[in-house]
């Protein structure tokens, strides 16, 4: 049972090696924290397996791995929150039958408002959402959602009242 190596080793080999390993890491990684958080989680998976600590390429291989991950973790995450933001983009419009001049008119008077007041008229009233139905949907109050939809109509009225 030679290879196995006390808690008090484990603690000299990470005080001694850690440094260079986190600079090993920061070739990966965004941040000296993430690098951190690399040789961390490497020294975890490296004890779990009970591998030799005098193994010093096994274990700078267990940090590329680990930096490997959290890329692949973190671009994994940066795709989904694009696609979330992308769909949040994308606005739909009313759809009429025929479009005449004032329908126009209101479509692009609803594209000049903000994102927040415009979601909130859609969902009221093309979709005849409730305010509680909006702000559950949104993640809002409903009295967010009732003074968002007041101020999208009171821009709305703006624009097509006459001077």
């Amino acid at each position: 049972m030679e290879n196995v190596a006390t808690h008090e080793d484990w603690k000299v080999c990470f005080s001694e090696l850690a440094p260079g390993l986190v600079l090993f890491a920061r070739q990966w990684v965004r941040s000296p924290a993430d690098a951190d958080d690399v040789v961390q989680e490497a020294f975890v998976r490296f004890w779990r397996r009970n591998l030799s600590i005098k193994n010093r390429a096994l274990l700078y291989a267990a940090v590329r791995s680990a930096a490997l991950d959290l890329i692949r973790r973190d671009n994994r995450r940066a795709r989904r929150e694009m696609e979330v933001f992308g769909e949040a983009e994308r606005t739909v419009q009313p759809q009429f039958e025929q479009l005449d001049d004032s329908q126009r008119a209101l479509v692009a008077a609803l594209d000049r408002l903000p994102r927040d007041q415009r979601e909130v008229l859609v969902m009221k009233i093309w979709n005849e959402l409730t305010f509680a139905e909006i702000a559950e949907a949104l993640g809002i109050s409903q009295n967010t959602a009732a003074s968002r939809y007041r101020y999208g109509l009171a821009a709305l009225k703006k624009t097509f009242q006459p001077q």
